[in-house]
């Protein structure tokens, strides 16, 4: 069966890719972020994930405002990169496995989320820099991936409870696959900015660190919030921070802070990565009662 191995949390900003193409990692300025993922690659050399499962939000080159899910799962051989417009460098391709897409999709739609299902999809830079993060110089990236795109970009957005349901959806089908994977999940984007209007350039470290606290001790808490209220105290581009709520809604062991790293400001962002561990549960022995499933969230449309 598939195994859950972690989740990481992190920023995905163009800049990034820029340094990285220019060979800034370490630059004075970038250096305070790039070397905070020094213990995230002795990580994952260690753990080896086969699967990385990425909630992200498209920035227009998948989606745009007149045709915008809420939430969108690739099932897809292969995830292609193209020109967004920031001058970034066109990214390798990240190979998919339609198999695990599908068996998550089904999962979904069994626990009532409505999802727009993507056998077609690119990605954007909130996939491909984080991938480069993580996998530095790799001529292809060691990893399978599934992207499940969240809208936070044209209001309603989904809240916060509704994105960590999400994931908790996500993480139990993960673990009923039958195939022997080791899966990361990872959330980008963040933490708190806003990049227009009389606020642009606002940062709140103050509430950044409250929701990195919670998202290991307490997550539910962070629920409390609505979204105008998170767009209020992260910046309107801060609500990026529901990828991270999937993500942690995904991970169904117990929870522990294996690294942090929070940086500010790289292009008028918190920039911040965050290592969960993800200790599993014992496993049902065969023989056993069984429970049924029940959909957490069966009365939600």
């Amino acid at each position: 069966m598939a195994r859950i191995i972690g989740g990481l949390g992190t920023t995905h900003v163009p800049a990034i890719g820029k340094a990285i193409a220019e060979h800034k990692e370490n630059d004075p300025y970038w250096k305070p972020f790039f070397g905070g993922f020094d213990y995230v690659h002795e990580w994952l050399g260690r753990e080896k994930p086969d699967v990385a499962v990425v909630f992200y939000n498209d920035h227009g080159l998948n989606f745009f405002l007149d045709k915008l899910p809420t939430f969108a799962v690739g099932a897809a051989n292969e995830y292609r990169n193209e020109d967004e417009g920031w001058g970034l460098p066109v990214s390798k391709t990240a190979a998919g496995i339609p198999k695990l897409s599908w068996h998550l999709i089904e999962r979904l739609v069994e626990d009532e989320f409505d999802i727009t299902m993507c056998q077609d999809m690119l990605v954007d830079h909130a996939v491909t820099i984080p991938m480069a993060l993580m996998w530095p110089g790799k001529a292809a990236w060691p990893v399978r991936i599934v992207p499940i795109s969240i809208n936070t970009v044209q209001h309603p957005l989904p809240s916060l409870a509704r994105c960590l349901k999400l994931g908790r959806s996500i993480g139990r089908a993960i673990e009923s696959y039958d195939e022997d994977l080791k899966v990361l999940v990872v959330g980008t984007g963040g933490l708190s900015h806003q990049l227009d209007g009389p606020r642009a350039g606002f940062i709140n470290k103050e509430f950044d660190q409250l929701c990195m606290d919670e998202l290991v001790r307490d997550p539910e808490a962070l629920t409390r919030f609505t979204i105008p209220q998170f767009v209020e105290l992260a910046g309107a581009q801060g609500v990026e921070f529901l990828n991270w709520m999937a993500m942690r809604g995904a991970l169904t062991g117990k929870v522990t802070e294996a690294h942090r790293n929070y940086h500010i400001p790289i292009s008028n962002t918190a920039a911040a990565t965050v290592l969960l561990g993800n200790e599993s549960r014992p496993r049902q022995q065969a023989g056993t009662a069984k429970v049924s499933r029940i959909p957490e969230d069966a009365s939600a449309g």
